[in-house]
């Protein structure tokens, strides 16, 4: 068997194990009277501050005898997830009223570690029955108190669990903490407390298959729903009004361009050409740094197709409520299997702009959108580290993916850089281009790059920034975000809007006798991800209540790595959009 096949063979095996374990990972068990179903303590952490949480045992909770860690996948432990067994016993349909569990002593240093929690808003979750509770660990009393240093610290010593199930299987779980039972942590002294849970069982006729949907009903509630919509409609209209417009202008302007050109052919043959036939022999001039630019398309084109994969694979229903580390598993399974395709798409474009070191562009390709990636997420792993966070990857973690990278990606990048320096593709220019290019005439300060950006960047985004809230509470926050469809035709019209306004942007670029537009049309495409990283900022300081240097780095970080891989994407769509325009408008006229 050669090494291609080997190769190919591990690939499979590999996406439909991933594939696999992302489906099933439901739990579907059926339960007898009495038996033990598992209860699972994952993480706590401040509530404003998704990714700062820690393991559930290190805060000074009874730890019960024998606790197991539960062997967990590369999704969850990318998540954060570190599951272990809980104290609690929730036997199926097995009441239990007031049951004591532990008793202890709380010490002066603990009662200090379990205020500090109380204080910043700490909550508690864990998975029963691979459903997931929440429930905070204390409260603090602020009654008509305005000094914070009188403010009371109280500590819930009893959670209330009901349970629903349909003959033998679980459908749902509630927890509920007695506000009653509590105990006082506002001085520092030694504490008893003694930690009881209630359990009490329902029988419901919903049915197993819909016990999830109670989870998705949040982001599909009526007034949410309304929101979607108008959103959607108002990008919509934007989309219309704009591409109307701009098509109008553009045909009636190309219109006249065309019969104006012909009418010059017929004329006089030493009559002096102007507008952007004037520059046809250096329309078509190779960009400066064309192996960056190969490069640059080559990410954006693996990143535009894994965004279509992840959108194919949420339409159906892999990624459901709470199905833990399903997303993270697929991207990074699908960006390792889709890394042929950027290196065949940098390759034979590099090759098609006369390129000859192709394997420095093969390196700078791999290296483009990973690079920065690498060193963020070193710096926010040390930083996870320093705090003890379970946002910290295990060495093991990192070892298999260090492996996929070097047994797939990499070996992949190479397979399709080889095919696409050996596809011998030529570049389609419909005219020749001259020996020394023309000078480009002055322009006025709005012509240059930056404030073509800031056109370029604003119309895209204002068609998404409505559905960039839920997107952000959802990720960096505690909601569920469900409606797919909804943000797939949003991406469908972030696409045709980044599209046409590039296009815009190049003709009248080259109507002003501007011929360096390759460039160009990939920054004005790109963009808009440097719009969405601003919205960033407004979202930190303005809608939420994030805080902390670990929970400030770990969203700005890794916020700038997803800006500059839509950049990277987006860009492409520009540059292809406008690449197609240029050689239909240059087709069109007759070129000496």
């Amino acid at each position: 068997m050669n090494i291609p096949s080997t190769l190919l063979l591990f690939i499979g095996a590999l996406f439909f194990s991933v594939v696999g374990n992302v489906r099933s990972d439901a739990s579907d068990h059926r339960y007898k009277e009495g038996e033990t179903v598992p209860l699972y303590a994952n993480k706590v952490g401040p509530f404003h501050n998704p990714s700062e949480t820690y393991r559930y045992f290190d805060l000074p909770f009874c730890i019960p005898e024998g606790v197991k860690d539960k062997k967990e996948a590369l999704g969850e432990v990318l998540n954060g997830d570190r599951l272990v067994s809980a104290p609690y016993k929730l036997n199926f349909r097995d009441e239990k009223d007031s049951e004591r569990y532990c008793k202890k002593k709380l010490s002066r240093e603990e009662v200090e570690q379990f205020r500090r929690a109380v204080e910043k808003d700490y909550y508690f979750q864990m998975y029963y029955d691979d459903l997931p509770i929440w429930g905070f660990i204390g409260k603090v009393d602020k009654e008509s108190k305005s000094d914070p240093s009188e403010f009371k610290y109280f500590l819930y010593k009893h959670i209330q669990f009901e349970i629903l199930y349909n003959k033998d299987r679980v459908i749902e779980i509630n927890a509920r903490m007695d506000p009653h039972s509590l105990v006082d942590l506002t001085e520092d002294k030694e504490v008893d407390a003694e930690f009881m849970y209630t359990v009490k069982w329902k029988e419901t006729e919903t049915p197993f298959e819909k016990r999830m949907e109670k989870y998705a009903m949040s982001s599909s509630l009526p007034h949410h729903l309304e929101i979607h919509w108008f959103s959607i409609i108002n990008s919509c209209v934007t989309v219309l009004l704009l591409t109307g417009f701009l098509a109008t202008i553009l045909m009636r302007v190309l219109k006249n361009d065309f019969m104006k050109y012909a009418q010059d052919e017929e004329a006089a043959d030493d009559q002096e050409e102007t507008g952007w036939k004037y520059i046809h022999g250096d329309v078509f001039r190779f960009p400066k740094h064309k192996s960056l630019f190969a490069a640059s398309l080559g990410s954006g084109t693996q990143l535009f197709t894994l965004t279509i994969f992840i959108f194919m694979l949420s339409l159906v229903g892999v990624f459901y409520p709470y199905n833990r580390g399903a997303l993270f598993t697929a991207l990074v399974v699908i960006y390792a299997l889709t890394s042929g395709i950027a290196g065949y798409t940098a390759s034979s474009f590099y090759c098609q702009l006369e390129g000859k070191n192709w394997v420095r562009n093969l390196l700078l390709t791999g290296g483009l959108f990973c690079g920065p990636l690498f060193l963020t997420f070193c710096f926010l792993n040390t930083v996870a580290i320093a705090y003890s966070a379970t946002a910290a990857l295990p060495f093991g973690t990192i070892v298999v993916i260090v492996l996929i990278w070097t047994l797939v990606t990499s070996p992949l990048l190479v397979l399709g850089g080889i095919a696409g320096k050996n596809s011998k593709a030529e570049f389609q220019a419909p005219c020749r281009t001259t020996k020394y290019p023309r000078e480009i005439p002055p322009l006025p300060w709005y012509r240059s790059a930056i404030p073509q950006m800031a056109m370029a960047g604003f119309l895209p985004f204002s068609a998404i920034y409505i559905e960039l809230y839920y997107i952000f509470a959802s990720v960096w926050g505690h909601r569920i975000y469900t409606i797919y469809s909804i943000l797939f035709i949003v991406f469908i019209i972030l696409l045709i809007v980044t599209a046409f306004i590039t296009v815009a942007l190049t003709y009248f670029q080259l109507a002003a006798e501007d011929h360096e537009w390759w460039w160009r049309s990939f920054l004005c495409g790109g963009s808009t991800g440097l719009f969405i990283y601003a919205y960033c900022l407004y979202y930190y300081y303005a809608r939420s209540d994030m805080s902390g240097f670990m929970q400030t780095s770990f969203f700005f970080g890794y916020m700038a790595c997803i800006c500059y891989g839509f950049f990277l994407m987006l860009g492409t769509v520009g540059f292809r959009a406008a690449l197609l325009f240029v050689r239909h408008i240059y087709r069109s006229i007759k070129c000496e």
